[in-house]
């Protein structure tokens, strides 16, 4: 190599170092701050579906997770057609939504097909991308993506559950995170405002987290993602404590050179109302919980799975994550949600109102005037709880199926009905004492 190749050399590297610990931290599209800014929602198509996006849109969602197929949008070596995409992100913009990509999945130009053992004996599988040329391939792809894209709202994120099927022909964190580090250099240095989040886990696998965190990628992330999901008897605030550990796991692995906190992203979690999931009911009041558990535990985004049943077979799980049915009709969890956006937008959590009962939740929310707002609910059985209140204004309950009902003070004092279903008082210039 000649002096000015290794000059070269050292200036891209130099390039590389700057961004990572003066741009990395700078995500353009994390939410400012509170709970309605942060919804987001699975959908599974990327052209037309304009009644789909015009729901999704009134419901109150602000972010759209989507795959970005890699086969898609390079079907020739190092020739890219992001059109597709193009109309996609713009029909997504002109509805006030941030796309939430996802970098995924293998390439026949780059890889080929392997054994992979299943219940059913051995399948021929694309193997994901674990070659030196595969994984150049797939971070120059991922780069002109970025760059493509740049001045536009877009996360990306790299790759969907590596933990587990998704990745072929057997899960392998040392491949992943290969592949991971390579492709957020390549972004990085691509577009240097991109947010970019990582690794997008089915649940908290510790083992496959801590060596990814360890690795040497934290600095180049904007978000930790993971997928909580629970059975459907573990209600969404069981996740917090799940949250704790995985946020001094990154504090662990942070560069002290990194001030900001870098936060945990909820990329993918819902609860199905399939014949041995949850009920309707149940579903909505998870989703909104989601939102709050979650906003409380310091996630700024919480993507719901899914926008639409996959099918009309009650007994299959994968057919019934939606909020609405496929004809488009909402269920509960539409409404749910519609809900819970309208009344918190602008609405920030400062606290969890302390109480006797640990399964009941009081959060009081404010806004930018100093209005307050409450969202209760209980994780017990429905029944009230006495509250005194600084004044005897009058005081409005909403519930999550949108209706509104008056709650009398007497002597400063109001009953506050608590159920599953989260509701939500507007004691305005009024507070708690």
């Amino acid at each position: 190599m000649n002096i000015q190749a290794v000059r070269l050399l050292k200036f891209a590297w130099l390039v590389i170092f700057t961004v990572c610990f003066t741009v990395v931290s700078s995500a353009t599209e994390l939410p400012a701050g509170g709970v309605a800014s942060g919804v987001g929602v699975n959908i599974h198509f990327s052209r037309g579906h304009e009644n789909d996006l015009d729901l999704i849109a009134a419901a109150g969602f602000k972010f759209i997770r989507m795959d970005f197929f890699w086969t898609d949008t390079e079907r020739a070596p190092g020739v890219y057609d992001w059109s597709t995409y193009d109309e996609l992100t713009a029909n997504l913009e002109r509805r006030g939504l941030c796309a939430y990509y996802i970098l995924d999945y293998s390439n026949p130009l780059y890889e080929e097909s392997v054994a992979k053992q299943s219940g059913a004996g051995a399948e021929k599988v694309l193997a994901s991308p674990h070659q030196a040329e595969s994984v150049a391939a797939f971070a120059s792809w991922a780069a002109a993506a970025a760059k493509h894209f740049q001045g536009h709202h877009v996360i990306w994120e790299i790759w969907n559950e590596p933990n587990g099927s998704f990745w072929e022909p057997a899960a392998n964190v040392q491949t992943y995170t290969t592949l991971a580090l390579a492709t957020a250099k390549a972004v990085r240095a691509a577009n240097p405002t991109a947010t970019i989040f990582a690794p997008a886990t089915s649940g908290f696998p510790w083992p496959f987290l801590e060596q990814f965190l360890q690795s040497g990628i934290v600095p180049y992330l904007d978000g930790v993602s993971v997928h909580p999901y629970r059975s459907p008897n573990q209600p969404p605030e069981t996740a917090a404590a799940d949250y704790e550990r995985l946020r001094q796991l990154i504090a662990t692995n942070t560069p002290s050179t990194r001030k900001e906190i870098i936060p945990i992203i909820s990329g993918e979690w819902g609860y199905s109302t399939c014949t041995k999931g949850v009920s309707l009911e149940t579903q909505a009041a998870f989703a909104a919980r989601q939102q709050l558990a979650n906003s409380l535990n310091g996630v700024p985004i919480s993507i719901w799975y899914d926008w639409k049943n996959d099918g009309d077979d009650p007994k299959e799980n994968e057919h019934n994550f939606g909020t609405v049915r496929p004809d488009l009709s909402p269920k509960p969890a539409y409404t749910a949600i519609k809900t819970l956006t309208d009344q918190l937008a602008g609405f920030a959590i400062q606290k969890r109102y302390p109480t006797a009962n640990t399964n009941d939740y009081i959060l009081v929310l404010t806004n930018a005037t100093h209005a307050v707002k409450l969202a209760a609910w209980t994780l017990a059985a429905p029944h009230s709880l006495t509250l005194t209140v600084s004044s005897a204004k009058k005081i409005f309950r909403v519930s999550s199926e949108n209706i509104t009902n008056e709650i009398i003070s007497t002597n400063h004092q109001i009953q506050l009905p608590l159920s599953a279903a989260p509701g939500y008082v507007v004691l305005g210039k009024t507070h708690l004492q």
